[in-house]
């Protein structure tokens, strides 16, 4: 989740759990700690400068629940020493040390970027994907307790604030669980229709919202990708089919770059040659043909690949546009084909063409 979010989670469980009298220590404290696994990227950034270990990294060590905990009581053991708050409420302390922590990796869990919650042991990131980084809705609420407890400090109505924000954040997310179930069953169906009913796939909430959600599923030439509104979408959900160089992919497979990068994404990329270069663009984040995430891993000699040292690239995308129709699109359902690219298809099998809509 985005910094501010961390921030202000950190900053509400530390001040529900200290003493009324240290409130703004704990709040300040909290921020702080809420903050703290993100600066992972200080040390990995110095410590090297590919652009796929950096992301692959990130939300590593600093994030692992087999870690952190050690972490909190570190903290807590060190300030206990010095004496002051810590000290005359010890236990208190602790718990709003170690939750301030805790609570950062598993918030960004429900995101689709990727969680390695079990660092060192090697599981694969953990994606619930069921709110997008940025979300005002789930933010808020711990916003508005923070500034309750900051000037109110010591009064009756502070304690329930904070724990209302909480509560309320929480119920956010299980809103958000409820939502994406609800996508997934209609994705299911669309997929089925289709014989990709065991296709690997994900869903994905739009940005700042939990009423737009995007799914997409791999095929064996690419990949289908569909959007889906819980307030204006009634009938089958619409696939878009879009093509992958399966063949290119293949064929540098193994180089360590495009493995680390597969285990992140839990294969969910696109192949792609672009002026003799091959990039892979990460599925998760963004939306076809925009993505955050695109890395150059090789570069075309003659009929074959040569490895090159992986390289992030980046163009420009219409947020603007983009941002006022995906507005539009959580109201107004696809009134007719020409809301979807391409052309219907005929039979159920799946063919990459790109922009070729699949319709149940």
């Amino acid at each position: 989740m985005d910094s501010l979010t961390q921030i202000v989670l950190g900053a509400a469980v530390a001040a529900a759990i200290a003493p009324p009298g240290h409130r703004r220590a704990a709040l300040l404290a909290g921020a702080a700690l809420g903050t703290l696994p993100d600066l992972d990227v200080l040390p990995v950034n110095l410590l090297t400068s590919d652009p796929v270990e950096r992301m692959t990294w990130h939300r590593s060590l600093s994030h692992s629940l087999l870690v952190l905990p050690f972490v909190a009581w570190a903290i807590w053991a060190w300030f206990r020493g010095r004496g002051g708050r810590v000290a005359q409420a010890p236990r208190r302390w602790f718990w709003a040390i170690a939750l301030a922590l805790v609570t950062h990796p598993v918030l960004d869990a429900f995101t689709v970027y990727g969680t390695q919650l079990l660092w060192p042991l090697p599981f694969r990131p953990v994606m619930w994907s069921s709110v997008f980084i940025i979300d005002p809705l789930y933010t808020i609420w711990l916003l508005l307790a923070c500034v309750i407890a900051w000037f109110w400090r010591e009064r009756r109505l502070v304690q329930p604030a904070l724990l209302a924000g909480l509560t309320m954040s929480t119920l956010y997310l299980g809103a958000s669980l409820w939502a994406k179930h609800q996508v997934e069953q209609e994705a299911e169906r669309a997929l089925a229709a289709h014989n990709l009913e065991d296709a690997p796939r994900f869903s994905v909430p739009m940005p700042f919202n939990i009423l737009l959600w995007r799914v997409v599923a791999m095929t064996p030439e690419g990949f289908v990708e569909g959007e889906r509104s819980l307030v204006a979408d009634r009938g089958p959900m619409r696939l878009r089919e879009y093509p992958s160089d399966v063949q290119a992919l293949a064929a540098v497979f193994d180089y360590p770059s495009v493995q680390r990068l597969n285990w992140f994404n839990r294969g969910f990329m696109k192949a792609q040659e672009r002026d003799g270069v091959l990039v892979l663009s990460d599925l998760r984040m963004g939306a076809e043909p925009d993505y955050t995430f695109r890395f150059a891993v090789a570069r075309r000699e003659g009929g074959s690949w040569d490895e090159m040292p992986p390289e992030q690239l980046k163009w420009p995308w219409e947020a603007n546009r983009r941002l006022s129709a995906m507005w539009q699109r959580i109201w107004n359902a696809p009134t007719n084909e020409s809301d979807v690219s391409g052309a219907a298809m005929q039979r159920p099998s799946v063919r990459a063409a790109a922009g070729t809509t699949v319709k149940r």
